[in-house]
């Protein structure tokens, strides 16, 4: 079937419409007609080429929230009018000791991601959620309960929060620990929401005095300028596990310093330069840990939007019609956005 849609020809082209081509629907598929779709720092990252690898046309979105329109003769688990989500994998090889244990993102064999991932579909690459239409395995295919009205944020949680609450979850984060949150953009303020949400003692971690306002009103209970060494040093030692979710290289030895002894510093932005090595010596001597997190598999993304809808938590949102996307990527670059663009797909019919 013939699908609108908004993608990149080239690397140093803007992205355009577009008329893609959907497989019809085999028997363990789901059609979702898509309502909304997150912008993510990826879909940038991969429709410039700055991560090795891309093929196009390019198609990114992976933070996709719709109804779905038909199933296959196989599917049990869905129906015609569920609202239904699809993240940043939409296959695996199934049988890998990972995906055995419902941690997809780490298949042993390679995931195939939403966009970009090799399949057999025409054009022989994957094309993403900026895009009318999507058919998608059912074992890929995430439930939604949160409130109609709050789809269009909820599309950001199937990235950014399941990033951030994967190793949130993992690291046992909850009543009685002190955690830190580097960062406060897409994922920085999904993790300050998810660990308030959490029970944890949150301490937001800025190189900008104008979003301590912001950071409390997320959620945090402390606000730390990371450029003030006083402030800093005044929290040394006292930290369970800090998330670092800032994108860019920096010092990571000025946060792994502030960890109790056992405490660890996870990452889950990927910098376009390297971090400065580490002192090897402050993880040593309190057996410190730097550590780092991919999303998170089908099961615990599941549990993640369950936890979400329980909690009422959804991601700060700017809505933008697919026109205005390469203005939306002028605009992340320049961080001016709080905190995550979702595409109103329905502006493709324009």
């Amino acid at each position: 079937m013939s699908v609108k849609a908004f993608g990149a020809h080239a690397a140093d082209q803007p992205l355009v419409a577009l008329d893609i081509q959907r497989r019809t629907p085999g028997p363990r598929d789901v059609q979702i007609e898509i309502a909304y779709c997150g912008v993510c720092h990826s879909d940038l990252h991969t429709v410039k080429s700055e991560w090795a690898g891309t093929r196009y046309p390019c198609v990114p979105g992976h933070e996709i929230v719709g109804t779905v329109t038909a199933v296959g003769s196989d599917v049990n688990g869905f129906a015609v009018g569920d609202t239904v989500g699809v993240g940043c994998m939409v296959d695996s090889c199934r049988h890998c000791a990972a995906c055995a244990e419902g941690l997809e993102q780490y298949c042993e064999n390679g995931f195939v991601g939403t966009y970009n991932g090799r399949t057999n579909d025409p054009p022989g690459h994957t094309l993403g959620g900026y895009s009318q239409r999507i058919i998608v395995d059912q074992h890929f295919v995430l439930r939604i309960n949160h409130p109609k009205e709050q789809l269009a944020a909820v599309a950001p949680l199937l990235c950014a929060g399941i990033t951030t609450y994967s190793p949130l979850r993992h690291w046992n984060v909850g009543p009685g620990k002190k955690v830190g949150i580097v960062g406060i953009g897409g994922l920085g303020h999904m993790g300050i929401k998810i660990a308030h949400a959490m029970g944890a003692h949150v301490v937001a971690f800025t190189t900008s005095e104008s979003k301590r306002k912001d950071a409390h009103a997320l959620g945090a209970d402390d606000v730390v300028v990371s450029r003030d060494a006083g402030a800093m040093a005044a929290h040394a030692g006292s930290f369970d596990f800090i998330l670092d979710t800032v994108a860019a290289s920096h010092n990571l030895d000025a946060f792994t310093s502030l960890l109790k002894r056992d405490g660890t510093l996870c990452l889950v932005g990927v910098p376009e330069d390297p971090h400065p090595s580490p002192n090897i010596g402050v993880l040593i001597f309190g057996r410190r840990s730097l550590a780092g997190s991919l999303i998170g598999g089908i099961p615990e993304t599941q549990e993640m939007l369950d936890f979400c809808a329980k909690h009422g938590i959804v991601a700060d949102i700017e809505m933008i019609r697919a026109q205005e996307i390469n203005e939306a990527y002028d605009r992340m670059l320049r961080s001016d956005v709080k905190y995550r663009f979702v595409i109103d797909i329905a502006s493709l019919a324009a």
